[in-house]
C-alpha cells in the first residue's frame, strides 16, 4: 500500500528510526490493513474501536495493544501532516495503560559465574569479549553487534555507539571489558577474519559480523554451562548493568544516560528492581525477616 510505503521512508529519513523499529511498524500496519482490506484513508473512529475489540477477542496482551495503537497513532499523524486526511480516525481513541513488569536480572555471583569463560581459542575469547562489553556498558544488543572498529577506543578506553532515535552514546569501559577487548583485537580477531575485509568487531566463523540471533545462542550455551537456569537474554545483562550500578550508590540520572534513555521514567523502573533486592536481603539476613 503506498500510504505504508511513504510511512515507512517518512521514519527512516525524517525520524532517522532503526530498520528494527520500522519493520515493528510495519508488521502493525500490514495486520491492520488485513483486517480491513480497504483504503486506510477513509477509516473512522469507529472502525478503529472494531479492530480494538478484535484484538481483545483474540486476547492480545495489553502491551501488544498499546505498541499497535501507538504504530496508528503515528501513522495517522504521517497522513495527516502528508495531508492526506483531513482527520485522524485517532483522536478519540486511548493507548491503554500498561504496567511496567520489573527486569529479570542476574546476581552479581551469576554474573561473575556467566563471565568465567574456558579460554580456549578465538571463539571463547570473543564470547569473553562480548558479555564483559556487554556488562561493562549496558549497550543493547542490536548496538553491541552493530559496532565498528572506529568505535573501540582502547587508548581512552571508551566505546562509541548509535543508539534509538540515531542518538550517539559515548560509554567508558572498565578494566576487566578493556583488558578483554585488547585481547580480543590484538590477538584472536585477526584469527577469525576471512579473505574479506570486515571491519564490524565482532565476527562469526565465516568472518562475517555477529548476529544478534547468534550472540543470543551462544549467550544460551554460556548460561547453561555455567548453571544459570533463570530465563536469559542479552538484555538480562543490560538490565543487571544496571540494577548492580544503582546498587553500588551510582546516580540515576548517569545510569539513565548511560543507557540512552531519553526519558527518566523509563531508567526509574531499575529504582523497583533495587527496592525489590532490599526486601529480599532483609527477609533472608534479619532475624525476624521472614
Amino acid at each position: 500500500m503506498e500510504e505504508i510505503n511513504l510511512f515507512k521512508t517518512y521514519l527512516l529519513v525524517e525520524k532517522k528510526y532503526s530498520p528494527n523499529t520500522i519493520s515493528s511498524y510495519e508488521s502493525d500496519l500490514e495486520e491492520f490493513k488485513d483486517f480491513f482490506d480497504c483504503d486506510l484513508c477513509s477509516l473512522k473512529e469507529d472502525d478503529i474501536r472494531k479492530y480494538l475489540k478484535y484484538m481483545n477477542e483474540i486476547e492480545l496482551s495489553d502491551k501488544s495493544i498499546a505498541r499497535k495503537i501507538s504504530s496508528l497513532k503515528a501513522f495517522y499523524k504521517f497522513l495527516l501532516i502528508d495531508r492526506r486526511i483531513t482527520s485522524s480516525p485517532m483522536e478519540g481513541i486511548e493507548i491503554p495503560k500498561v504496567r511496567k513488569n520489573i527486569p529479570h536480572t542476574l546476581t552479581e555471583e551469576e554474573v561473575n559465574r556467566l563471565l568465567d569463560i574456558p579460554l580456549v581459542n578465538s571463539f571463547s575469547y570473543r564470547n569473553k569479549a562480548m558479555l564483559e562489553l556487554l556488562y561493562a556498558t549496558g549497550l543493547r544488543v542490536t548496538e553491541l553487534v552493530n559496532l565498528t572498529l572506529n568505535d573501540i577506543d582502547l587508548d581512552n578506553a571508551f566505546v562509541r555507539t548509535m543508539g534509538k532515535g540515531s542518538k550517539e552514546r559515548i560509554i567508558p569501559m572498565g578494566d576487566y571489558a578493556l583488558r578483554y577487548m585488547h585481547l580480543y583485537l590484538n590477538e584472536y580477531r585477526p584469527k577469525l577474519l576471512k579473505r574479506e575485509y570486515n571491519d564490524y568487531v565482532f565476527l562469526n566463523n565465516h568472518g562475517k559480523k555477529m548476529t544478534r540471533q547468534g550472540f543470543f545462542k551462544n549467550l544460551k550455551v554460556i548460561a547453561n554451562d555455567a548453571g544459570i537456569k533463570s530465563d536469559i537474554s542479552p538484555h538480562t545483562l543490560r538490565h543487571s548493568f544496571a540494577t548492580h550500578l544503582l546498587n553500588h550508590g551510582a546516580d540515576l540520572r548517569i545510569i539513565q544516560e548511560l543507557l540512552g534513555h531519553s526519558d527518566i521514567s523509563t531508567t526509574q523502573i531499575y529504582t523497583h528492581v533495587s527496592t525489590e533486592q532490599l526486601k529480599k536481603n532483609y527477609q533472608d539476613f534479619h532475624p525476624h525477616g521472614s
